[in-house]
């Protein structure tokens, strides 16, 4: 199994970045798909969601009208488009796959992360 992010960077305020996360080795129209984000000094938390498989999605509040996630699941790819950019958003970017049955996870995943940093 395998996630690969890529896309992260240096980006002025108020700039743009599409993140891409390539997944591999298990079957991915099966899977919930999400970002994560980690600052320096603070907890992982949920940046986005798109579920399996109607492609349901949820946004923080922190990012809702800024950020949009998406799912090809021909190419095994997820997506984060990240607009309107501002300082508190430079984080490492995680991909994450889970996938449930009920309330129990049976498959979690994570990929390697990929950097975003904000700054003038």
């Amino acid at each position: 199994v395998q996630l690969v992010e890529s896309g992260g960077g240096l980006v002025q305020p108020g700039g743009s970045l599409r993140l891409s996360c390539a997944a591999s080795g298990f079957t991915f129209s099966n899977y919930d798909m999400s970002w994560y984000r980690q600052a320096p000094g603070k907890e992982r938390e949920l940046v986005a969601t798109i579920s399996s498989p109607f492609g349901a999605t949820n946004y923080a509040d922190s990012v809702k009208g800024r950020f949009f996630i998406y799912r090809d699941n021909v190419n095994n790819t997820m997506y984060l488009h990240v607009n309107s950019l501002k300082p508190e958003d430079t984080a490492v970017y995680y991909c994450n796959a889970r996938l449930r049955r009920g309330i129990a996870t049976l498959y979690d995943y994570w990929g390697q992360g990929t950097q975003v940093t904000v700054s003038s």
